[in-house]
């Protein structure tokens, strides 16, 4: 089976990876739509190149997956960084010479590289025993928490140090990308072997017919989507609101955070009380997050709400990242995890794209009540699951 050092040596080395990655994230996705509002001529675009990242990832999720089943994780991470660190050269340029569509090329790019990142949790999935894949997909997700401090701070801090805006901060991310190639390159994670990659296993569509499959993409998708939905507004909702840059940075170093630090007990908590239940959680917080929102606009509103949004997110993504692990066979793996996250992010690259349209046009409080249907739709759907999930352990326990 799997050895405890290796299991607990791929979780170290992906979440330290992890969290250069989330760094990264969380500096685009800050920095993204406040460029993007500068260069962009029709400013309802300002956050185009924060949805070209969430695109590319969305792009590049299924053939980033088949891609790892053939040549395995290692290789596909390490070529990956490579991408990423192209891309990240790319958007650098195109603030030189203060070029948006450049920059969205870029963005895109960057995006082509995430989606491997993507995969971190479910690489040390790969090479974990049934009772420790919980904690490991979040004990990865965790290694995002340096992120809450690191990622806002590289942008604030290096915002005007090469004499171009955020320059700098590219330049930083590009600099990061080359010791992820360094630490992915001691990753062991199992390859498949040659009768497991012939074998196909159920066709995609019977598995994603599964009530599982089903509840473990909904609340992924939808988790993610309102997180990049609220995420990518904040900032400039925050600074039309008359709150400096400074304090829109401090509201996302929480709203990571919200994201992070739960990982570090999440897995616990779907040990010892179900899968159900913390999912369910998480969507019960993602209501309190909107609530909070639309009751002001001071800046402990947004702490609070972004806060929460990140800890709703948390439930639920590692919750139906969990969930997913229990849908396919080692064969069926790789499709199945692809048609998953190419969900999830195709979504998410909606939902951020659309984010900036509303703004623009509406204003933050419409942000927050669109978001709310969407919520009370996982919130249904992980207690339509607890229904099914509970008639099924009775059968089970009838059959015995």
């Amino acid at each position: 089976m799997f050895s405890q050092n290796l299991q607990y040596r791929n979780v170290t080395l992906l979440a330290v990876c992890q969290s250069i990655f989330v760094c990264g994230q969380t500096t685009l996705f800050f920095v993204g739509g406040l460029i993007g509002h500068k260069l962009a001529v029709d400013k309802a675009l300002a956050t185009l190149p924060v949805s070209a990242v969430i695109l590319g990832t969305a792009l590049m999720t299924i053939p980033a997956s088949m891609v790892m089943r053939r040549v395995g994780r290692r290789a596909g991470f390490m070529g990956a960084a490579v991408v990423g660190f192209a891309g990240l050269l790319i958007c650098a340029f195109s603030l030189y010479i203060s070029n948006f569509w450049l920059l969205t090329a870029g963005a895109l790019t960057v995006g082509f590289y995430n989606a491997f990142c993507q995969y971190y949790r479910f690489a040390a999935a790969d090479a974990a025993t049934p009772a420790f894949r919980p904690k490991a997909i979040s004990l990865v997700m965790a290694g995002g928490i340096v992120a809450g401090v690191i990622g806002p701070t590289i942008a604030i801090q290096t915002r005007y140090l090469m004499g171009y805006e955020y320059l700098a901060s590219y330049l930083t991310l590009a600099v990061m990308v080359v010791f992820v190639f360094g630490l992915v390159s001691f990753v062991r994670i199992p390859r498949l072997s040659e009768a497991e990659l012939k074998e196909t296993g159920r066709p995609l569509l019977e598995i994603m017919r599964q009530p599982k499959f089903i509840t473990a993409a909904g609340s992924s998708m939808i988790g993610y989507g309102i997180m990049a939905f609220l995420m990518t507004a904040t900032p400039l909702a925050m600074i039309a609101c008359g709150h400096p840059v400074n304090d829109a940075g401090f509201v996302i170093q929480w709203h990571v955070v919200g994201m992070f630090a739960p990982s570090f007990f999440t897995g616990h908590l779907i040990t010892k009380f179900g899968l159900v239940k913390v999912m369910l959680s998480g969507a019960i917080v993602l209501l309190l997050s909107a609530g909070t929102a639309l009751l002001g606009i001071h800046i402990y509103h947004f702490i609070i709400s972004m806060f929460l949004v990140g800890l709703g997110w948390n439930f639920l993504f590692i919750g139906g990242s969990t969930l997913l692990t229990e849908v396919y066979t080692t064969a069926e793996r790789a499709k199945t995890q692809a048609a998953h996250d190419f969900m999830v992010f195709a979504t998410t690259a909606a939902g951020s794209f659309l984010s900036g349209q509303l703004l623009y046009n509406y204003g933050w409080e419409m942000v927050n009540i669109i978001a709310l249907p969407f919520i009370v739709a996982v919130t249904l759907l992980v207690i339509r699951f607890a229904f099914i999930r509970r008639a099924e352990e009775q059968a089970a326990a009838a059959a015995a």
